[in-house]
């Protein structure tokens, strides 16, 4: 793929949401939500201050995120269904619990 977000733009993959419950019901495909999970899949460069400073995203590619239900803008890019979404639009990072005890 070669495509390359422009400012804080994210592009984004959904990671479909589970099949089943914890408690073993199969959930059908009409009562499914969207998922509101994802991995990152390329950034922008950047937006850039009132003084013309460029000012880096928080998100890399390959990190997994959590944004809003209503989030972004679906598009179809090499046939994969993916999101375009501000970097404003994303609630947070979820990090592995291997990064956790790394990171302490």
């Amino acid at each position: 793929m070669h495509f390359k977000p422009l400012h804080d733009r994210v592009l984004v993959r959904r990671i479909e949401a589970e099949e089943k419950t914890a408690g073993g019901i199969i959930i059908p495909d009409t009562a499914k939500e969207k998922p509101m999970e994802g991995e990152v899949v390329a950034v922008g460069p950047g937006t850039r201050d009132e003084s013309g400073k460029l000012i880096e995203l928080g998100v890399e590619p390959g990190q997994r995120i959590l944004f809003g239900k209503w989030s972004g803008t679906e598009v179809r890019i090499d046939g994969e269904d993916l999101l375009i979404m501000k970097e404003s639009d994303i609630l947070g990072i979820i990090e592995t619990t291997a990064e956790l005890k790394k990171a302490a």
